[in-house]
């Protein structure tokens, strides 16, 4: 089956929107946490670990959605594939352009109920040090570590499902590869 390339997967802003209504959901939890723990009955290393939780849930959905409200504003694809390879603007830690040619393979990786393609490449520290910032750069150096490649395409926010964005994929690198 050929397929009419290049083929443009936009970003889904429902799906964005959702994604930040649940960080900012988190976020406020987690002042909760800080300001008012729910319970000052327990000891005071139950009121520290809250107090640590309640931060940790500030810090982390808070630049989520910061990641996120950023998409909402994006008006570039978030998925280009064409002969050469894929262009990557899925999400925070979008890789760009990953060539076919450095393509190993695609994997499927569940983390709970979050399901993410994991583009192995063959020269993975490439694409880690081309990256502008340098916490991009440090997160993907830790995915690089945690899973073996720097890369990874969710379709939280893409409008495709999961399911036709990994098949769409695998059809392309088998095609190209």
């Amino acid at each position: 089956m050929t397929t009419n390339l290049p083929i443009t997967v936009p970003l889904s802003k429902g799906k964005l929107i959702l994604s930040t209504l649940g960080a900012f959901a988190f976020v406020a939890i987690g002042f909760w946490f800080v300001l008012a723990p729910p319970s000052r009955t327990g000891s005071s290393l139950e009121f520290t670990l809250l107090m640590v939780l309640g931060l940790v849930a500030i810090l982390f959905f808070g630049g989520i959605a910061i990641l996120v409200i950023r998409k909402l504003f994006d008006s570039r694809p978030g998925l280009i594939i064409d002969e050469q390879g894929l262009i990557d603007n899925s999400g925070g830690l979008s890789a760009g352009q990953i060539l076919w040619q450095d393509i190993e393979a695609i994997q499927v990786l569940q983390i709970q109920r979050q399901r993410l393609i994991l583009v192995l490449v063959k020269n993975p520290q490439d694409y880690i040090d081309r990256q502008s910032s340098s916490w991009k750069r440090k997160l993907m150096a830790m995915n690089y570590r945690q899973y073996g490649t720097p890369i990874s395409i969710s379709a939280n926010g893409l409008k495709i499902s999961f399911a036709e964005l990994l098949a769409m994929l695998e059809q392309q690198l088998a095609q190209f590869h």
